[in-house]
């Protein structure tokens, strides 16, 4: 999933290149309003929350709607950066850890134990229900949009083209 999720990145990214600053910053109606929020509340929600957790055992106190990058190019960089990240790090997780549960603290303060893998698997659906709403803005603004199935990129990593 890490890797999908790294792969539909990348794809969607380069898809949102295309767009213009405006129709990139524009309230589409999403639940993020523009392409621009969503892709900072999945910086935020994946990378600067989820990974925290299960990584580093931390739970930061983070606003879901944070802009915690206002620059595009940045933000673009730091969404593929953070992708690969989760890459490198499972394979370090001993199988033992995924039987177990995590342990953290919600952005409203709740203190929450959860089954460990079902909640990684979270992190990646999570993900996966946003690219979805910024494949629908881009539809919506006449753009193409790629397709990001999980299949498709398997077919893709079976063929050796993932990079």
């Amino acid at each position: 999933m890490a890797r999908h999720n790294a792969w539909a990145y990348g794809r969607l990214l380069d898809a949102v290149a295309a767009v213009s600053e405006a129709d990139y910053r524009r309230d589409m109606g999403l639940f993020f309003r523009s392409i621009h929020g969503t892709l900072n509340h999945l910086r935020v929600g994946e990378q600067l929350l989820w990974f925290e957790r299960f990584a580093a055992g931390r739970s930061p106190a983070l606003a879901l709607d944070a802009e915690v990058e206002p620059d595009r190019e940045r933000l673009t960089g730091a969404l593929r950066a953070g992708a690969a990240r989760w890459i490198d790090w499972l394979p370090t997780v001993p199988p033992a850890r995924c039987d177990g549960t995590i342990d953290y603290t919600t952005t409203r303060g709740e203190t929450v134990s959860l089954p460990w893998t079902g909640t990684l698997a979270h992190v990646f659906v999570h993900s996966t229900h946003h690219r979805g709403q910024i494949t629908a803005a881009l539809t919506a603004l006449g753009h193409p949009c790629p397709v990001l199935d999980l299949v498709y990129f398997l077919r893709a990593e079976q063929a050796g083209a993932t990079s």
